[in-house]
């Protein structure tokens, strides 16, 4: 989309969330509060970050947000169908909305996210749950204020679904989750058509973001006091690709390390297949970039990624591996493995468990494969038998995690740069950081460090987390502390 586009659709936007407004003010005058609207998300990343956008909206028309789905007036399902028990936990939730709908009959329901791209799920929807009231997918979300509007005005469920489309709409509201990370987009959609997965089929081809746009919005993230950001991408390998001025994701990456006061760059999801030399080298020399890397395996049989069409053998997986860490010594490698793919033998499982072996993955995300209606493996013939999907599951399980506290245990005794990320939720008084390597710690200091850098000493490791001591805070700038001494503490 233009600049002179996104502007035309960015003033018909602002003119519904005036109309959204006259609505919030009615209701405010009849039930003596303005209405509260609550988002809940399922699935990825990308999903949180339109949800962030989806917030922005109705907070601009008036809107109270809740995390309560209970004290709510408005409650919109940002939805994933990545595997079917997602669906299922949608259509739960769905039953637990009429019991509340049928106490509060003003209450109004949305649905829209990935699930919603499904015609079957639309179907079932308007079928058995015709109390839902608006439901929109992935690629018209720019559009909220409209359907919003339309669904207010309407005494009939609303149902706005795009097939496909390739505009991206810069500079919508955005209500953040947190003030010192956040999520950026880089592109959308998916041309890698992986055998068993749905999102190319919701979220549509590859679409890139513009540079400048990118790098603006950083920019204006990190003036508002945010400093880690998280680049987003189904496969931000293959950014820039379909520019009308091509760009690689590494050229991009060495465009967001020149921003000034940034001091984290994160980035997923990376496919094997496209991973450059180029990016390995941008990486290396970075004093920003994160040291991990989220690098999906899969499968560790060359038989089984080819039938999932992942377009890279174990061989190559490995080698890829061995470069990285050649190159970036200290580097912690995640991932994904999926167990039970359609003619997956004990054997072929065994080749997976082969490579976490040598790969000594930091943690991997391990699921049991879920067929998903329209996509080419839940058509395959040789589904696997229950019984041996969780044998081989099990198997690989045991030592995901024992090769994992390997690794974790590796950092123990050390003192390192940890970001501030939320008062620990089993004990206030701790708190709850991460460091570069996405490693997760508690330790004791004031609540009023929330977003800050602070050195910790990582006394004890317990597996997937480390317990530790707060040595120093870094302020803003590494290595200069700002601030006064409290109770032997560096606060602002």
């Amino acid at each position: 989309m233009s600049h002179e586009e996104n502007k035309i659709e960015g003033k018909r936007q602002e003119e519904y969330i005036e109309k959204c407004r006259l609505y919030v003010s009615a209701f405010a005058v009849e039930h003596g509060q303005p209405p509260k609207a609550c988002v809940v998300t399922f699935g990825c990343q990308m999903n949180a970050r339109d949800s962030e956008k989806l917030s922005g909206i109705l907070a601009q028309a008036g809107y109270e947000l809740t995390d309560a789905e209970e004290d709510a007036d408005f409650v919109l399902y940002n939805t994933c169908t990545v595997r079917d028990n997602a669906n299922q936990r949608v259509y739960g939730r769905l039953g637990f909305l009429n019991s509340l709908k049928k106490k509060k009959p003003y209450l109004k329901i949305a649905l829209c996210g990935c699930m919603m791209q499904e015609k079957t799920v639309i179907e079932k929807i308007q079928k058995s749950y015709r109390f839902v009231d608006l439901i929109f997918g992935t690629h018209n979300i720019f559009r909220f204020a409209e359907l919003l509007s339309r669904m207010q005005a309407s005494e009939d469920m609303v149902v706005d679904i795009w097939e496909e489309t390739d505009k991206i709409v810069e500079n919508l509201p955005v209500k953040r989750k947190y003030s010192y990370k956040s999520g950026v987009n880089i592109m959308f959609g998916c041309n890698n058509f992986c055998s068993y997965c749905i999102v190319p089929y919701v979220r549509g081809r590859e679409r890139s973001r513009e540079p400048k746009d990118i790098l603006r919005e950083i920019e204006a993230l990190v003036e508002d006091g945010v400093a880690e950001i998280m680049l987003l991408g189904q496969n931000v390998n293959s950014y820039g690709k379909d520019l009308e001025n091509p760009m690689s994701f590494a050229e991009l990456l060495e465009a967001v390390e020149k921003i000034e006061g940034l001091r984290r760059i994160r980035f997923m999801t990376s496919h094997p297949k496209d991973l450059s030399d180029e990016l390995i080298e941008v990486m290396r020399r970075s004093t920003k970039i994160c040291r991990h890397l989220h690098l999906p395996l899969q499968a560790g049989s060359d038989r089984i990624l080819q039938a999932m069409n992942r377009r890279y053998t174990k061989a190559q997986y490995l080698a890829l591996v061995e470069k990285l860490k050649h190159a970036i010594p200290d580097i912690a490698i995640t991932t994904d493995l999926i167990v039970g793919f359609p003619g997956e033998t004990l054997e072929d499982v065994e080749e997976t468990i082969d490579v976490v072996r040598k790969v000594q993955f930091d943690n991997a995300f391990t699921f049991i494969y879920s067929p998903r209606e329209g996509t080419p493996a839940a058509a395959m013939e040789n589904q696997v038998p229950e019984e041996i999907v969780h044998e081989g599951f099990d198997k690989l399980l045991a030592v995901v995690q024992e090769t994992a506290k390997e690794r974790a245990a590796l950092w123990q005794g050390k003192v390192m740069e940890v970001l501030v990320e939320e008062v620990n939720e089993q004990d206030p008084a701790l708190v709850t950081g991460r460091l570069g390597n996405n490693m997760l710690v508690h330790f004791k200091a004031d609540r009023r460090l929330v977003g800050k850098f602070v050195m910790v000493a990582l006394d004890t490791c317990h597996g997937f987390y480390y317990t530790g001591r707060m040595v120093d805070w870094l302020g803003q700038t590494k290595h200069t502390r700002l601030g006064k001494m409290v109770d032997n503490q560096w606060l602002n």
